[in-house]
């Protein structure tokens, strides 16, 4: 059984930044692909960025692509989404997601392990 608790969301202007986090715990990290997914408030849960087991493959969604960055660090059962010139419209609940498929798509149904989710707050 995995464990994943985000940390880091917040309230920013419109344009800034923020640095969310995902640490992992109960199993063996680097044997997930890891995702981030947001869900705004009366619409449903999409994908954000993914990264294989290894760090080496990365994938966005288009809407965040040139802004967000995903990483991890395995050593410290950890991933990350670097968020830059944040938009309003990126205001939801951030979650990260764990798959042990490292072929699996990138939709909530598809994930074996869930946070409990971080507000990310983007005023204008």
């Amino acid at each position: 059984q995995v464990q994943l608790v985000e940390s880091g969301g917040g309230l920013v202007q419109a344009g800034g930044s923020l640095r969310l986090s995902c640490a992992a715990s109960g199993g063996t990290f680097s044997n997930y692909a890891m995702y981030w997914f947001r869900q705004a408030p009366g619409k449903e849960r999409e994908f954000v960025a993914r990264i294989s087991s290894s760090g080496g493959s990365t994938y966005y969604a288009d809407s965040v692509k040139g802004r967000f960055t995903i990483s991890r660090d395995n050593a410290a059962n950890t991933v990350y989404l670097q968020m830059n010139s944040l938009k309003p419209e990126d205001t939801s609940v951030y979650y990260c997601a764990a798959d042990r498929s490292p072929f699996g798509r990138p939709i909530p149904t598809a994930m074996d392990y869930w946070g409990k989710g971080t507000l990310v707050t983007v005023s204008s």
